[in-house]
Parts: structure tokens; C-alpha cells; sequence
């Protein structure tokens, strides 16, 4: 049986395949690493912990995402999102092991009118988005057999997500001003570990950068307001610009991502972004009823 290691586990992303797992375990087996098992950071750990378990597969969901937070963390971003990285990457080319590697939009300036494809220059515009760059271009300089996938505007029923934050916001405020002047794709995090595991079903051979997604594109506020939709909230939402509602960080404009690569080479097709904020939607009234 074939062996998967989830490192980052008990982030969102680790959190969607530790449910996603039961589907699979005739197939697969897997081991699931969460920040207290293993410090990316520490190269010799992260070497004894991939070589003891000698994966065929290693999805490295274990990241530092506090966007606005890594402009003061620069150091702590780059450790765990580029360093980090490294370190995985280097000791899964010492197992043969292939790597899937998550990366992000931000790696991107969002000044583009046209789709981003996976060969389009980056320009990311925050340190969060530079190490994130910088992990990716690491991960396939250490090893060769490395898919990265970049995703967007990640949610789930699981952590703290922008989804999770309006539902407790809807229950709290009566009016809400919601950013309208920038676009990209949400994506539902049981996709994306669904879209994985499709890639490692396959027995995949070829590697490189890659984009997964929910689609069409579509921007903060329209989001907002389809959350309020599905969960039969009368929260009274106002569209707000970019300006209106400052960050530490700046976003990118437009970060959406052309997906036709991936469906094309592993067959992926990708899901309308309100279908899956409403299969999310109805989990949490599940979950929470």
C-alpha cells in the first residue's frame, strides 16, 4: 500500500484530508504530521521524520498565512514558507518521494487583466506572497519530482477562514461594509484535497507549477453576499473600496488564476465557487445545529 505524509495537518487544508482519508484508506496509507509532530523548520527532523517514514507521496499543507502579520514576521514567514520548504523538498528527494506542494495567488501583483497561467511572471506584492514564491521556486529547485498548486481565497467548514468570520459576523452586526474592488476565485478546501488526491491516484509524471480553484471569478463583496444568501442571514451588506478598508498588507487587484492546465494534464475540472460555498454552508448548519 502506498504511503501519503500530510504535513501541516491541523491546519484547514490538513484538517479537509484527515476527513478526505476515510474514503481512501484500502488505497492509501497516511500519516498526518501537524506543527507539534514536526517543526518544518528544524532540516535535520524534518530528514529523520521523512526517511523513518519513507512516503511515496508528501502533501506539504503546513504554512505561515498571516498575510498582514508577516510584514512585521518577515523572518518567521520566510523560515516556515521558503526554508521550511526546502528542507521537506530536500529530504523527499533523498526518499523518491513526490512532493505537492501548496502555494498561493499572492505570488502574483493582481495587476493583470487577463487570467494568470502557471508561466506568467510573478510579482507578489507582500512578504506573505514573497515567501510563498520563494518556498515554491525551493521546492522544485530541491526536488524535481515537486507539483506545486496554487490555490485562492481558501475556505472550509474548518479553522478561521473568510467564510466562518462573515457567519459570526452576520450574527453579531446589523450592516456590513464588504471590499468590492477586488476580484479572484474562492475555493472550498475539500476540493482542493479532493483535486490532490485525484493528482495521486493517478501515479503522477508530470511536475511543475499548477493552478486549482473554484471558478468564475468573483470579487469580496459578491462573496459576502451569496454567504448571506445560502445561510438566510438579513445582515444589510455595503460594497466598500480597497481604500475604504486599509491593510498592512497590500492584495492583489485581480489574482484569478487560468485553470486549464490541470484539467488538461490530471483531468480536474473545476467546480462552480457557489456550488461549493453551499455544500460548505449546509456542513456548518449541520455541524452547529
Amino acid at each position: 500500500m502506498k504511503k501519503i505524509l500530510v504535513i501541516g495537518s491541523n491546519g484547514q487544508l490538513g484538517s479537509c484530508f484527515k476527513k478526505l482519508a476515510t474514503h481512501f484508506e484500502n488505497q492509501f496509507e497516511f500519516n498526518f504530521a501537524g506543527s507539534q509532530d514536526l517543526d518544518i523548520t528544524n532540516r535535520g527532523a524534518v530528514e529523520d521524520f521523512v526517511k523513518d517514514y519513507k512516503p511515496d507521496f508528501c502533501i506539504n499543507a503546513a504554512a505561515y498565512t498571516a498575510v498582514d502579520l508577516a510584514e512585521k514576521e518577515a523572518e518567521k514567514a520566510f523560515a516556515v514558507n521558503a526554508e521550511g520548504v526546502a528542507n521537506v523538498a530536500e529530504a523527499c528527494k533523498k526518499t523518491k518521494t513526490v512532493l505537492i506542494h501548496i502555494s498561493t495567488d499572492y505570488v502574483f501583483d493582481g495587476e493583470s487583466n487577463i487570467s494568470y497561467s502557471e508561466d506568467n511572471f510573478t510579482n507578489p506584492q507582500g512578504v506573505y506572497g514573497a515567501s510563498k514564491l520563494k518556498g515554491e521556486e525551493l521546492a522544485m529547485e530541491n526536488n524535481p519530482r515537486t507539483i506545486v498548486i496554487r490555490t485562492s481565497w481558501l475556505y472550509s467548514e474548518f479553522n478561521k477562514n473568510f467564510v466562518k468570520t462573515m457567519l459570526n459576523l452576520f450574527s453579531t452586526k446589523e450592516e456590513l461594509g464588504i471590499v468590492a474592488d477586488q476580484f479572484g476565485q474562492p475555493t472550498n478546501a475539500n476540493d482542493l484535497a479532493e483535486a490532490v488526491m485525484k493528482i495521486i491516484e493517478s501515479d503522477p509524471k508530470t511536475f511543475g507549477v499548477f493552478h486549482f480553484s473554484n471558478y468564475p471569478e468573483t470579487n469580496w463583496f459578491e462573496f459576502a453576499s451569496k454567504i448571506a444568501e445560502f445561510s438566510n442571514s438579513k445582515i444589510k451588506l455595503k460594497a466598500i473600496t480597497t481604500e475604504e478598508f486599509p491593510t498592512p498588507a497590500k492584495r492583489p487587484k485581480r489574482s484569478t488564476m487560468a485553470l486549464d492546465k490541470i484539467e488538461q494534464v490530471y483531468k480536474i475540472e473545476p467546480i462552480h465557487w457557489e456550488h461549493s460555498l453551499q455544500d460548505c454552508i449546509e456542513t456548518l448548519a449541520t455541524t452547529y445545529e
